[in-house]
């Protein structure tokens, strides 16, 4: 077993490292993927093919302090309304380049806050999506669902839309932290969303909830948990919260000398990873549970397990398309990011053409790496066959890289000729192993804790 000392030896405690929802990181992206590009990769999509679509609806009532997406705080639906317009015509854009007949494995709603939409917004979002693309055989359409901006209208409209699997953030029950990071959202109204949600017909849950928060303790994790398993969610992101002033302002309303320290952070972690096993849930990656029912747990036993932005995922598909401000698309040519101000995407979209600010196009061995990083997120560990079959790489300079890895790692993983895996006592270190097979400059971006 390996030990806090030698994890604390190895950095674990002190280092700074991505969450690699992407290779390269999305710091690393450039201004040379403009609209044009974006779109020619739209226009590349197979005909016929399946593709996942991300709408981000940037819109909150009220903004928690410790959240660091893209979100602004309104009161009125003007902003919202004017928003939704600009979504219609951006779906409409992505119509005219997207090549007959691509059906939807995936829609995802997220922001923000997308049930702030009235019932109205959702219908006519839903039906702008319809017209870009119909929804593929076992798919999946998901949205997250604020308990505080929910009711049976909306549901309803959702329902008949076609979502089959809802997402809430919980985040912890306990009032203290609630009221530390502007998050009051009591057990009650989160219970009694659910019921709701199960009534309508959709009978699939997610659910977050972060450990290091200000106040956090091991008892008061163990509440939360135990009050979110009542619940009985299908799968569950157990977040590090992210202490990322310097990106999020808001942040700075938290008490940073109420937060865990790094070791604390890790036993919090451990407490609530616990009581998910002892519950019956599967394991997945770094950060994830799931029943075993679950598509989640089923794609890890099968190798299918992904990762994108959204965290884990069993989607399938080559293609995700980001829509609204700030979202990112995944090609097999590379990412696109959409201009992360709200005004600046309107104004382009207004303008007839795609907001794409920046990007990057892969380059050498970007596919390699992001292989290598996302199995070792995934599956903690890498198969060699399959990357010198995909990728045609020397089976003797790969046994190099991998020995160097290990041997940085103070001899802690399995090396052979199969390839690299992490063997369970080291998975703490995962993203930072992970890094050491990252070649881009890690000083261009502050990352958040590696643990």
């Amino acid at each position: 077993m390996i030990g806090k000392t030698q994890l604390h030896r190895l950095g674990l405690f002190d280092a700074k490292v991505p969450r690699y929802t992407s290779y390269p990181t999305a710091p690393h992206f450039n201004t040379e993927i403009g609209p044009d590009r974006f779109a020619s990769w739209i226009r590349a999509v197979p005909v016929g093919g399946e593709v996942s679509l991300y709408i981000h609806v940037p819109f909150c009532r009220r903004l928690c302090w410790f959240c660091a997406c893209r979100t602004q705080g309104t009161q009125s639906r003007d902003p919202v309304a004017a928003y939704l317009e600009v979504l219609k015509a951006e779906l409409r854009l992505l119509a005219q380049h997207l090549p007959q007949g691509v059906r939807l494995s995936r829609l995802h709603w997220g922001g923000g806050t997308p049930t702030l939409l009235e019932p109205a917004m959702m219908e006519e979002l839903a039906g702008a999506i319809a017209e870009v693309a119909s929804f593929a055989p076992g798919y999946e359409f998901s949205v997250e669902i604020d308990p505080n901006e929910i009711d049976a209208d909306r549901l309803a409209v959702l329902a008949r839309a076609g979502m089959n699997r809802a997402s809430i953030g919980v985040q912890d029950f306990d009032p203290e932290i609630q009221a530390c990071i502007g998050r009051e959202q009591g057990y009650e109204a989160t219970r009694d969303a659910v019921l709701a949600i199960r009534a309508a017909g959709v009978h699939s849950l997610n659910a977050d909830i972060l450990y290091g928060l200000p106040h956090q303790t091991g008892a008061k994790i163990t509440d939360s948990v135990q009050k979110l398993l009542s619940l009985s969610p299908d799968r569950v992101a157990l977040y590090g919260y992210a202490h990322v002033p310097w990106m999020a302002r808001r942040q700075t309303m938290l008490p940073s000398d109420a937060l865990p320290t790094p070791t604390e952070r890790l036993d919090l972690f451990n407490t609530a990873r616990q009581l998910f096993d002892w519950d019956g849930y599967d394991e997945i990656g770094i950060d994830h549970f799931a029943l075993p029912t679950d598509g989640l747990s089923w794609a890890q036993k099968s190798g299918r397990l992904r990762r994108n932005f959204q965290g884990y995922t069993d989607d399938q598909a080559e293609v995700l398309i980001g829509i609204g401000a700030s979202s990112i698309s995944r090609f097999p040519q590379g990412y696109a990011q959409n201009a992360p101000a709200t005004s600046a995407h309107i104004a382009a979209i207004r303008d007839g053409r795609f907001s794409t600010a920046r990007g990057h196009a892969f380059d050498g061995e970007d596919r390699l790496r992001a292989r290598i990083i996302e199995a070792l997120m995934c599956d903690f560990r890498v198969n060699s066959a399959e990357l010198i079959a995909d990728f045609g790489q020397d089976a003797q300079v790969l046994r190099g890289l991998f020995d160097q890895v290990n041997a940085d790692f103070e001899g802690l993983l399995r090396v052979d000729g199969t390839g690299l895996e992490i063997p369970e006592p080291a998975r703490p270190l995962t993203r930072m192993i992970a890094q050491a097979f990252d070649t881009y400059d890690g000083a261009l971006a502050r990352h958040s804790s590696a643990i």
